[in-house]
């Protein structure tokens, strides 16, 4: 992407280094890859955070005395505020033209470790995750090493995609889908909970494909091969990928975020239409998805 000279946004909190954070003892590399990835670009907290405890992921947590960040940290964090910028822009100026109010866009916080939420505590093994309790978006940038590492998925708007995601579901809060679809799921058995996730999940993949649609026709920052890197980490992070890369095999009942082909599906749908009227996956059957 193509970014020199671009805005970087203000609604940050830095919180990197911070001692109220701390230290999760294996870190991301130590811990089961499904682990890892169930609340990237969104989920439940505190679910997660017993499934990472269970599988012995966390040491406990250490305060930290002083923090230097490195190089390709400080050049993440300045790519984050870049992208959130881009994307407060893209929002901003979709919400206006289509007569859907005021859109009031999100902090991002970056930390190390572990931070408080308002949706419980948040650790780094999590992956980024929103809480639309406090509409803020969270991310450990080391997890961008991590899904290097760990996943293949590498390239600056692979790393835009995940922001974007989040953002995805800060749009999906403000237009009111989310917290309808919480307070659905509030009421429902784990697998339909799960298949509603779903449906939440793809949208925000389909929203994150809107941006990079208005980003690219807008400000012309999409380079060869950029789409090709989203698509590809769209590809990893479906839930059969993961699950089988974790254990072998897929169990379907307990998919969150859908799988490998849906999630390219959607996101490939937001970036050719740039129309959030057609990123309604709450109406349509389960094959369609």
């Amino acid at each position: 992407m193509k970014l020199d000279g671009r805005r970087e946004s203000s609604n940050v909190e830095d919180r990197r280094g911070l001692s109220g954070g701390g230290k999760a003892g294996l870190g991301i590399g130590g811990i089961a890859i499904v682990a890892i990835i169930t609340l990237l670009m969104g989920g439940n907290l505190g679910d997660v955070f017993q499934q990472v405890v269970q599988s012995g992921g966390l040491e406990g947590i250490s305060t930290q005395n002083s923090y230097e960040p490195t190089e390709e940290n400080e050049a993440l964090a300045k790519f984050s505020r870049q992208i959130l910028a881009s994307t407060e822009d893209v929002w901003n100026r979709y919400f206006q033209q289509n007569g859907l109010g005021a859109y009031k866009a999100p902090t991002l916080v970056l930390y190390t470790g572990s931070t408080s939420t308002a949706c419980g505590q948040g650790q780094a093994a999590m992956g980024p995750f929103y809480c639309s309790a406090d509409e803020k978006l969270y991310i450990d940038l080391s997890f961008f090493s991590s899904m290097k590492q760990q996943l293949g998925a590498d390239g600056d708007f692979a790393y835009a995609y995940v922001i974007a995601h989040e953002v995805g579901h800060h749009v999906q809060h403000v237009l009111g889908t989310l917290d309808q679809a919480h307070k659905q799921m509030a009421r429902m058995s784990k697998s339909d909970a799960n298949r509603m996730s779903v449906r939440i999940e793809l949208q925000a993949d389909f929203y994150a494909g809107v941006w990079g649609h208005y980003e690219s026709a807008l400000f012309g920052s999409l380079e060869d091969g950029d789409l090709e890197e989203a698509i590809r980490c769209a590809s990893v992070i479906g839930d059969d990928y993961l699950q089988k890369k974790a254990q072998g095999y897929a169990v379907e009942e307990s998919f969150t975020h859908g799988t490998a082909q849906q999630r390219m599906r959607w996101l490939k749908k937001g970036l050719s239409t740039g129309d959030i009227r057609q990123g309604d996956t709450f109406s349509i059957r389960e094959n369609q998805l």
